[in-house]
Formats: C-alpha cells, sequence, structure tokens
C-alpha cells in the first residue's frame, strides 16, 4: 500500500537547507524571498503552497549576480545581465553538484535527464532555423554566403 508522502513547510526547507551548509537569507528588495548560495552557486526560493519553489536560478554567481546557462550548439556560456563568460568544466561541474543538492534540500524531484548532466536555461543552436525563441544578433555565416553565390 502506497504511503503518503509529507511534504516540508517552507521553513523545514530553509532548515534543511541552513543544516545542509547551504548560506540562506531573505532576497533583497523582495519580500518572502530567499537567496541560497553555495560553492559559488545560488538560486532564489519562494513559497509555494507551503512548500517551496525556485523561481530564480539555480547558476553560477558573476559579479554577485545569478547567471543563466547559454548552450550555443558548440559552447555553453554564463550570462548575466552585465557579463556573459565561456563556462568552464569547473563551472559546470559546480552548478550540477549544487542544483542536485538544492533539489535534494527541497525535496524537489529529480529527473533523469538532469541528473546525468548539467542542463540550460536556453539552447541556441546555428544551423536550426526558426528554433530559437530570442535569436542572437550573428554575421554572415559561411554556409549562408556560398548558397548566395
Amino acid at each position: 500500500m502506497p504511503r503518503k508522502v509529507k511534504q516540508p513547510t517552507f521553513d523545514e526547507v530553509l532548515a534543511n537547507l541552513r543544516g545542509s551548509q547551504f548560506d540562506v537569507r531573505e532576497a533583497q528588495g523582495v519580500a518572502g524571498q530567499y537567496r541560497v548560495e553555495k560553492n559559488g552557486c545560488a538560486a532564489v526560493l519562494a513559497r509555494k503552497d507551503n512548500g517551496a519553489v525556485i523561481v530564480d536560478g539555480p547558476g553560477v554567481l558573476l559579479g554577485g549576480e545569478i547567471s543563466h546557462l547559454l548552450d550555443r550548439g558548440f559552447q555553453k556560456f554564463l550570462k548575466t545581465s552585465r557579463l556573459e563568460i565561456t563556462a568552464t568544466a569547473d563551472h559546470l561541474k559546480a552548478l550540477h553538484r549544487f542544483t542536485e543538492e538544492l533539489k535534494e534540500g527541497i525535496e524537489s524531484p529529480s529527473f533523469y535527464n538532469e541528473s546525468i548532466g548539467t542542463t540550460s536555461t536556453d539552447y541556441f543552436y546555428d544551423r536550426v532555423q526558426g528554433r530559437d525563441k530570442n535569436p542572437v544578433p550573428r554575421g554572415t555565416t559561411p554556409w549562408s554566403s556560398a548558397e548566395a553565390h
């Protein structure tokens, strides 16, 4: 017979995260949201139905801002409102570990595709036309200039 799983309250989630050595503090300028940080990564949590939900992140901290992961097919990048840098293997390992520990702390399900590697916030591929939601402006590509001749 299946057992009912008790969902932890928001306060219990914050206590669990503090016990797992996360730095937990109120988010600046937004009431009821908390920023959790660990090992150079961060996310923002909010209360939802007395539980916790991730509203921003998880991402690597760059200049005090939570970055989001961009995948351009050939390389992953970390992007904030002011900065964009190439994501290194160390960044991706730290982000993956942080995400797994955070989901465990808030008792959120961990999906297979997320467990085997880091997933990106946005995907931008050069050769897949019409797929990008907000395409990044780019110069002429070798394959499009070859078609013109």
